[in-house]
């Protein structure tokens, strides 16, 4: 897949497909749900933390604390070290903990989610299906897991935020932050979850895209990504600023 790069007056760009018209449904959820995606180390927590700063905003960064002590298994590090024995049973715990973020915050007016359900399925299960970690019985159950969630429980969002970053710079960051876990974290694979955000996000390769999409270029230095976040502060946060 050709690059893409994307200026400044690009950053905005809407999904493949208009949202549809607002139901009743919709309007009775009060919260604005913005789901923050990116690739491993393209700089979600600087992002996040940066919105903390709002009191009407609720963030739910990924419970990394629970995947590494999940009644004392460190399930991340089992993921890490044999991905093709544990990648089903890690992303069916990645979906359920995710589930309970996108249930939560119905008492503020913004919840900012790290990461979705959206990302578990079609970024990093779809990579351990494409690379055939992942059995055929095993995705054929975490697709009907998906499926019966999705139409039980309300998990839509308002915005979708993907902070997209290079792999080189990802990997980068990742060698910097230096967490035990992700020591063993190839470039190769930190490529092919890049193709599958962008699959996804821009390209429209995993179906219908309903939630508008905001595309930030995070490969920048800190200090240009920290303007464009503020940038676009007001449309991120619906104008509850």
């Amino acid at each position: 897949m050709a690059n893409r790069s994307f200026n400044s007056d690009e950053d905005v760009i809407p999904s493949p497909t208009p949202s549809p018209p607002r139901t009743n449904e919709d309007r009775k959820r009060k919260t604005r749900t913005v789901l923050v995606e990116g690739n491993i180390g393209c700089g979600k927590t600087t992002f996040l933390k940066y919105f903390e700063q709002f009191k009407q905003v609720q963030v739910h960064p990924e419970p990394v604390s629970e995947w590494t002590n999940y009644n004392g298994f460190n399930a991340l590090d089992q993921l890490y070290s044999d991905p093709k024995r544990w990648c089903f049973a890690f992303e069916a715990m990645v979906s359920l903990s995710m589930l309970n973020h996108h249930k939560s915050g119905a008492d503020c007016k913004i919840k900012m989610l790290e990461r979705s359900m959206y990302s578990a399925k079609y970024c990093f299960a779809e990579n351990f299906r494409q690379d055939g970690m992942m059995a055929g019985v095993d995705w054929a159950i975490f697709n009907e897991m998906h499926s019966y969630l999705e139409s039980k429980e309300d998990i839509g969002a308002d915005l979708i935020v993907y902070l997209r970053a290079s792999p080189e710079i990802c990997f980068e960051r990742l060698r910097r932050r230096n967490r035990s876990e992700e020591a063993g974290v190839p470039l190769e694979y930190l490529r092919k979850l890049h193709n599958l955000h962008d699959d996804w996000l821009i390209h429209g390769k995993r179906g219908k895209l309903t939630t508008p999409v905001l595309i930030l270029d995070v490969g920048k230095e800190l200090c240009e990504v920290k303007q464009d976040i503020e940038k676009y502060r007001h449309e991120i946060i619906g104008g509850f600023d």
